[in-house]
């Protein structure tokens, strides 16, 4: 091992230049220990400061903390359009192409009131889908969902106040407290994303639409037999 110069930066600089081109998202330990498993002896203060002046620091990316979310039980509601749940959903196509769905039911009745699908669904995609099915079925009271980026994005969050609906959160982990979507997303799953092999985008799409008709036709059927029956015993 040598011992370097504490006056003379210069052999420093150069072996801190080349490691933040050779390895650009090391910090500043890394760096530290790659000097010193080379051979030479560095005080980290010293590193650490000619480190600064040099202005290598990465930037820390902070983890934004959660409002907090409130436990509240599952109710279903007494009228179609009152709660609606959301969520989204991943897969891919044969090529290996990553597609998303972003799913929309109505807790009333689970029926389900839209499947949006593409490889890209952002936030304001997300309240496009969300405006024109209010135009279809009116607007809901509540609207049910994680905390997912698309989400808690700000534009949300003021589209929410500007129509006065209520986006009611989950607590994170607790994919329980939105068993209405999560139930669904098991079934779509088995019955269309998991029976298929899809080459693009519009298979997808062509499939979910055919799917989708069928489970709210049985569903239909479902309900309306639970209601006779309960009627008979009432």
């Amino acid at each position: 091992m040598s011992y370097r110069s504490v006056k003379d930066d210069t052999y420093l600089m150069e072996k801190l230049q080349q490691l933040a081109a050779d390895h650009p998202r090391e910090g500043f330990w890394k760096c530290h220990y790659r000097i010193r498993n080379s051979g030479d002896i560095i005080n980290h203060k010293r590193l650490h400061r000619v480190y600064q002046q040099m202005g290598l620091p990465l930037r820390r990316k902070h983890k934004k903390r959660l409002p907090l979310r409130i436990k509240e039980s599952l109710e279903v509601p007494t009228t179609f359009t009152h709660t609606w749940s959301i969520d989204f959903m991943s897969d891919a196509t044969i090529g290996a192409r990553k597609f998303r769905t972003f799913n929309v039911i109505d807790d009333y009745n689970r029926e389900v009131i839209f499947i949006e699908t593409d490889y890209s669904l952002k936030s304001s995609r997300v309240i496009w889908v969300l405006r024109h099915l209010i135009n279809k079925y009116g607007k809901p009271s509540k609207i049910r969902m994680d905390n997912g980026p698309e989400f808690i994005a700000n534009l949300a969050r003021s589209w929410s106040d500007a129509h006065e609906v209520e986006f009611k959160y989950i607590q994170p982990g607790k994919p329980t407290q939105n068993a209405y979507i999560e139930r669904f997303n098991r079934t779509y799953r088995d019955g269309a994303l998991d029976a298929y092999l899809f080459d693009n985008l519009e298979q997808v799409r062509d499939v979910t639409a055919k799917w989708v008709e069928d489970y709210n036709m049985a569903f239909k059927k479902k309900m309306c037999l639970s209601n006779t029956v309960y009627a008979l015993f009432t």
